[in-house]
C-alpha cells in the first residue's frame, strides 16, 4: 500500500479533495500536523469527508511523531525545489509520497533529511509558482500507481 502524506496542511477544501482521491485508489493518507483547520470542518466535509469511511486517515501531533510511528516507509518529497523529475522514480510498495502546505511547501530542513534523490518536481512553465495541492497530490499518486500496475483498483 501506498501511503500520502500531508506536512502542515492549510486549507480545507485540498484535504477534502486528498481524502476523496485516496479512498478512491485505496491508499493510507498520514496528517501531519499542527493542522491548519480542525479535521471536522464542514469544508473538509463538504469536499471528501463523506469517503472517511473508505480511507485510513491517520494523524500525527508533528512530523517527529509520524517519523517514529513510521520509519519503514521510504518517503518521495514533492517540492518545487526539486531537481529530479517525479516521472524518474522508482516507487515501490509502501513507499510515502510527502506533500508540504499550501503556502510555503515543505521546509529546507525536511528536504535535507529526505535528500535530493528523493525530492522530486513536476514540471511547469518556468515562471510558475506551484500547482494546487490536490492537483499534485493527484498527479503523484497515480504516477506511482502506475509504476505498480494500478495494484488493486480496475
Amino acid at each position: 500500500m501506498l501511503h500520502v502524506i500531508l506536512y502542515q496542511p492549510e486549507i480545507p477544501p485540498n484535504t477534502g479533495n486528498i481524502i476523496r482521491l485516496c479512498a478512491n485508489a485505496g491508499v493510507r493518507l498520514h496528517l501531519v500536523g499542527p493542522l491548519g483547520f480542525v479535521l471536522d470542518d464542514a469544508r473538509v466535509r463538504r469536499a471528501g469527508l463523506d469517503y472517511d469511511e473508505l480511507v485510513d486517515v491517520r494523524q500525527y501531533l508533528n512530523w517527529e511523531t509520524f517519523h517514529e510511528e513510521n520509519t519503514a516507509c521510504r518517503l518521495w518529497a514533492y517540492s518545487t525545489h526539486g531537481r529530479k523529475n517525479y516521472c524518474t522514480a522508482t516507487i515501490q510498495d509502501g513507499d510515502g509520497l510527502l506533500f508540504g502546505p499550501e503556502t510555503r511547501g515543505l521546509p529546507k530542513e525536511l528536504l535535507d533529511k529526505i535528500g535530493a534523490g528523493h525530492t522530486l518536481r513536476i514540471p511547469m512553465q518556468e515562471n510558475s509558482r506551484s500547482l494546487n495541492l490536490s492537483n499534485t497530490v493527484a498527479i503523484g499518486l497515480y504516477a506511482a500507481l502506475h509504476q505498480l500496475d494500478f495494484q488493486g483498483l480496475n
